[in-house]
């Protein structure tokens, strides 16, 4: 339980539902020391509460969690005074409230006591994030398998955008993860991906190599940018057909968006994928990208391991579709 902003932290009311709430936050309070007169509230916090980030404190500010001399204290920039009682609710980010296991099905391709491959769904957010803090891959990971709880972002190594589907590997242990981790540093993870993108892509097979980094117009979106971080993908033009492409795409990086950002710089932005100027056609309306190759050894044996998945049911037909003869 946590009060709202309004509600007085030493309420009798509140104290009594404190020693029955085992998960209810930590209050601390603190008399501010004549070295600390005139500093920032926000700075005078990190010293009571160091293991936040500021903007986390600055946040509880803002929310009415911070009291000086019982009232709340609105504004992260306001002085404090020798003498003055400050008082914190140490609500808990909202990213550490995510990592609970939530039971979900997943689609388990292969799984072993190192590791495990998913065929992740479209729509499927794979880490918590704003506006995402439950129902993701990670949250279903905690719950499938008590280790995940040990391992930095429960063992995954690699992620798929929320509307891209495909195959994902997941660690299972930490020197699973180490080595997996160091093999995608080293390119020696293959992923194979199908899409299907506006007009005839040419030549037939290509590769694209463009830095990408944040798009200076938008932070939700990245682009070909100078200064950006190195990127390869390889593209094969399987079909085309009524102004779509259907293609095969190995990466050679793994950049945010980067199938998504280098076929939109080569103006041919995927079917459906309106943050890159794509439009939904052919049944999709969401991103047309499918991861349907992994290959990779395995970290513990040292055995070549390679899984296909084939593409759900809408991007199925649309590719389908594509390579009908005319």
């Amino acid at each position: 339980m946590v009060h709202p902003p309004d509600q007085p932290f030493d309420d009798p009311a509140a104290e009594a539902a404190d020693d029955v709430a085992a998960d209810e936050p930590e209050r601390r309070a603190a008399e501010v020391p004549a070295a600390a007169h005139g500093l920032r509230l926000d700075k005078l916090l990190v010293s009571i509460a160091g293991e936040f980030s500021r903007s986390h404190l600055q946040t509880l500010i803002e929310q009415g969690y911070v009291r000086l001399d019982g009232e709340p204290a609105r504004g992260a920039s306001r002085r404090v005074r020798a003498g003055q009682r400050v008082e914190l609710l140490l609500v808990p980010t909202e990213e550490s409230r995510a990592f609970v296991p939530q039971a979900m099905p997943l689609a388990i391709v292969h799984e072993d006591g190192h590791l495990l491959v998913v065929d992740k769904p479209a729509g499927l957010v794979v880490h918590p994030a704003a506006g995402h803090w439950s129902g993701t891959l990670l949250n279903g990971l905690l719950a499938h398998h008590r280790g995940a709880a040990a391992l930095p972002r429960a063992g995954i190594v690699h992620r798929l955008d929320k509307d891209t589907s495909g195959l994902m590997v997941v660690a299972k242990t930490l020197p699973a993860m180490t080595a997996l981790v160091r093999a995608i540093a080293a390119r020696e993870v293959q992923r194979r991906y199908l899409a299907i993108a506006h007009g005839e892509v040419v030549p037939d097979v290509f590769s694209i190599e463009a830095p990408i980094g944040r798009d200076p117009r938008s932070r939700v979106r990245m682009a070909v940018v100078g200064g950006g971080k190195a990127a390869r993908t390889d593209v094969e033009r399987v079909a085309a057909r009524e102004g779509f492409s259907a293609l095969r795409c190995a990466l050679h990086t793994g950049r945010t968006h980067q199938i998504r950002v280098h076929l939109a710089s080569r103006g041919h932005p995927l079917v459906g994928d309106v943050l890159y100027g794509g439009a939904p056609a052919l049944g999709m309306v969401r991103q047309a990208l499918h991861a349907h190759r992994l290959e990779f050894a395995h970290p513990d044996s040292g055995a070549e391991l390679r899984f296909e998945a084939a593409p759900p049911a809408d991007f199925g037909a649309a590719w389908r579709a594509l390579l009908q003869p005319r």
